[in-house]
């Protein structure tokens, strides 16, 4: 089923269940109100959500037409948002652009950091930018949304908490990261709200493309109109979802409603790294891995980061050529305080 959290003027929007085209929707408000209520109650709310959407797709329910305009991100907000780094090759690529060496041990131990889950951005909402200086870059993941689950869970056990897969632009302000993981401290004003695709997914949507890990479809992005990148998410993911939701539950309790996310897809290409679409490769899903790649060739980046004015788009389709999630749509605009 697809579940969707539509505008009503409260902060968690009111659930919906979305037919799999993603043309209609029901309301189902009566089930749960939100979608972390059905999370907070998932053993009563999914059969019974289940049924709805089964509805919904033959035909028999009540429907409305389904505007994305009108879709918050899944969960508007989140008790918590982990990004990991599944995709090393982006991690290695990226460390080398601000002259930062990569340990081993990267390869072995996932990277993960908290961010900021008290108003994520809508799927068709401005990106606010305050600085060009700030250095703008999308960045196209794929994540998942929790269940319960005890601390010290295993990835086999945290595999089994896995109940909605979403897609993510977790937005960068590459030129304030290097001074800001200077201090050792970690992320926190270069990591501004994050947007979700207007649709979250229980696994079973996803078909053969998701073996309870991994997904396996490409994630597409365009840039100002232009195909940027198709890489293929289940291709070099060093780190699955599991041992990304294990890793997490280390040292603390799973709860409902937890977000973690892959960290920006990225493919290698013979085992370097990748080339741009116009090259015949599978693109990137930052600007920031381009940027490298121009360095490694060129002596310097060619590709700017965002400014007002640009726009991302990033999307999946099924290999019928339907979009599952809907899209991410964002244009970036000059932050003001009076326009806030």
């Amino acid at each position: 089923m697809k579940l969707a959290s539509l505008r009503n003027g409260q902060p968690d929007g009111r659930l919906v269940v979305v037919s799999r085209d993603l043309k209609r929707y029901a309301d189902a408000t009566d089930i749960a109100p939100t979608v972390q209520a059905a999370l907070d109650d998932w053993a009563r709310a999914e059969p019974a959500l289940k049924a709805l959407s089964d509805k919904v797709n033959d035909g028999s329910a009540d429907t409305r037409a389904f505007d994305t305009s009108e879709a918050l991100s899944p969960l508007p907000r989140s008790f918590q948002w982990a990004d990991g780094s599944a995709y090393v090759n982006h991690v290695e690529l990226v460390r080398k652009a601000r002259g930062a060496e990569m340990p081993e041990s990267f390869w072995t131990d996932p990277l993960m950091y908290q961010g900021g889950s008290d108003a994520f951005l809508a799927p068709t909402e401005d990106i606010p930018l305050g600085d060009d200086s700030w250095g703008c870059d999308f960045e196209g993941e794929v994540a998942v949304v929790t269940g319960n689950g005890p601390m010290g869970l295993s990835a086999d056990e945290a595999a089994k908490q896995i109940r909605l897969v979403m897609i993510v632009n977790d937005v960068s302000l590459r030129g304030l990261i290097p001074a800001e993981l200077a201090k050792g401290f970690g992320f926190f004003q270069s990591k501004p709200p994050t947007a979700f695709a207007p649709v979250a997914v229980t696994p079973d949507e996803l078909g053969e493309a998701w073996d309870g890990r991994k997904l396996h479809l490409p994630l597409v992005s365009h840039l100002n109109g232009e195909k940027f990148g198709e890489p293929e998410c289940g291709v070099d993911m060093t780190f699955d979802f599991a041992q990304l939701v294990a890793h997490l539950a280390k040292t603390r309790p799973l709860t409902a409603g937890t977000i973690v996310g892959s960290g920006t897809i990225s493919n290698k290409l013979d085992d370097g790294p990748g080339k741009p679409v116009s090259e015949g490769g599978k693109g990137y899903s930052c600007i920031a891995e381009i940027r490298m790649i121009e360095t490694i060739y060129d002596g310097q980046p060619n590709t700017p980061f965002m400014t007002p004015g640009d726009t991302i788009r990033i999307e999946m389709f099924d290999k019928a050529g339907d979009s599952i999630f809907g899209a991410i749509d964002q244009k970036v605009v000059r932050y003001s305080p009076s326009s806030a």
